[in-house]
């Protein structure tokens, strides 16, 4: 354990494993200087459990990363409930050529949200303290989420902030199905159209993210 409290000690499997800088490419020095952060400050911080500093990479980061195949590649994304920057901080390096907001209502978060962004160089993201029914001034191309809400719940915060044909891509778990059959009610009052979920590989070895992709079609603001 690390003079700071932390387990910096703790080893992670695919720490040094070289298919990783591959993987992230461009964005390879800005994720992996957002993994050492997380090593550092992550559990004194309350951002992660000290259980996490052994899987950072399979469980956050390339989970986060799964998120990028289904975002364009410009305009505007919104990480609501971005936390300890996971998805978004993830996004913002890979997808430098569009405006991410990372949006979180806990001041603690939007100060190290604020660090990150600063102490990585990420010129395309932006913190704003804000619950996501405070910032309907959002018109989003896609939110993004991980670890925030049930499907059912999701729908209310996030679709009023995606413009009409824009997406929610929402990291899930096993259980990714079973919440979308449980959403139904809750997506037609929210103007969900189209919704599915799609298994995405990052490396060998590294169990699949479960990504749901919901649509709005539009229709009056839920509030």
């Amino acid at each position: 354990m690390s003079e700071n409290g932390d387990l910096t000690d703790v080893h992670d499997p695919l720490d040094g494993d070289a298919r990783l800088p591959e993987f992230f490419g461009a964005a390879w020095p800005q994720v992996e200087g957002f993994h050492r952060m997380l090593v550092d400050q992550g559990v004194l911080r309350g951002l992660i459990g000290p259980r996490e500093v052994a899987r950072l990479w399979e469980r956050h980061l390339l989970n986060s990363a799964a998120a990028v195949p289904f975002l364009p590649t410009s305009g505007l994304i919104v990480d609501l409930g971005s936390g300890a920057g996971l998805p978004g901080v993830v996004v913002a390096a890979m997808v430098p050529d569009a405006q991410v907001v990372l949006l979180e209502p806990m001041e603690r978060r939007t100060d190290w949200l604020s660090e990150v962004v600063d102490e990585l160089g990420l010129p395309n993201a932006q913190v704003r303290r804000a619950r996501a029914q405070e910032a309907l001034d959002l018109q989003a191309d896609v939110v993004t989420t991980r670890a925030v809400a049930a499907l059912d719940k999701l729908y209310a915060w996030a679709m009023p902030l995606i413009r009409p044909g824009g997406t929610l891509v929402a990291l899930k778990g096993a259980r990714a199905q079973e919440e979308i059959d449980k959403g139904r009610s809750a997506a037609r009052r929210a103007h969900v159209g189209a919704v599915e979920v799609r298994e995405v590989s990052t490396l060998e070895g590294v169990e699949p993210t479960r990504v749901v992709i919901a649509v709005h079609e539009g229709g009056k603001r839920v509030r």
